[in-house]
């Protein structure tokens, strides 16, 4: 018995270990663009609260079906999408709020997930300016607007009351984060799925904001 406690403790003690080593090797590799020389005509936006990735996106980039349903504003010109896990966007509106416990079950335990969309009038300076195709463009809206679940009437479904301001919201979202898909692999894989330059994987923030910085 005493010999099968050791075992576990050193599997608990070498797990973050390893998962660290992985993760940085994995955030180094790069994945190129598909598309060499794409004729890029638009522009979005990588931006990080100094953990937590998000994409932002002309509004005027959007068409019809990705906007319905999402809480806007006429003089809103930005939406920012996140991804991540529901108890820790709802319970965590700061770091200081983060407890073990939610760690723990959002990293290891099945659970909810959210998309978390943030609106904004004006252009800031700490966002990364990435210059995409139109074909890029089309399949990371499609990326985005399939993250997002919906009712049986094909409506987003809104947290209302739940952003941490008055311009942002929570929406129900597909999926479920653990420590191999974090809210930084979701904007990477949608960078990949893209055909943008993205990380082979990353659970990172800095991983996908080295490559384009």
């Amino acid at each position: 018995m005493t010999k099968q406690l050791i075992k576990y403790v050193l599997y608990f003690l070498l797990f973050p270990i390893l998962y660290l080593f992985i993760s940085l090797i994995l955030s180094t590799l790069t994945m190129e663009r598909k598309i060499e020389n794409p004729d890029v005509d638009k522009t979005i936006y990588l931006s990080s609260n100094g953990v937590h990735l998000s994409i932002i996106i002309p509004k005027t980039y959007m068409d019809s079906v990705q906007l319905s349903g999402v809480k806007r504003e006429q003089s809103d010109n930005y939406l920012s999408f996140g991804w991540g896990d529901e108890d820790f966007y709802l319970n965590t509106p700061t770091w200081g709020d983060l407890t073990f416990s939610i760690a723990f079950k959002a990293i290891f335990l099945k659970s909810a997930a959210l998309m978390h969309v943030t609106r904004y009038k004006n252009k800031r300076s700490d966002w990364i300016e990435i210059k995409i195709s139109e074909t890029e463009l089309a399949k990371l809206n499609a990326y985005v607007l399939n993250t997002f679940s919906t009712n049986e009437r094909g409506m987003k479904i809104i947290l209302e009351n739940q952003g941490y301001t008055s311009t942002d919201d929570f929406y129900k979202a597909q999926g479920s984060f653990s420590c191999f898909k974090t809210c930084n692999s979701w904007v990477n894989s949608g960078f990949k799925e893209s055909g943008l330059k993205s990380c082979l994987w990353t659970p990172f923030d800095f991983g996908l904001l080295n490559k384009y910085k």
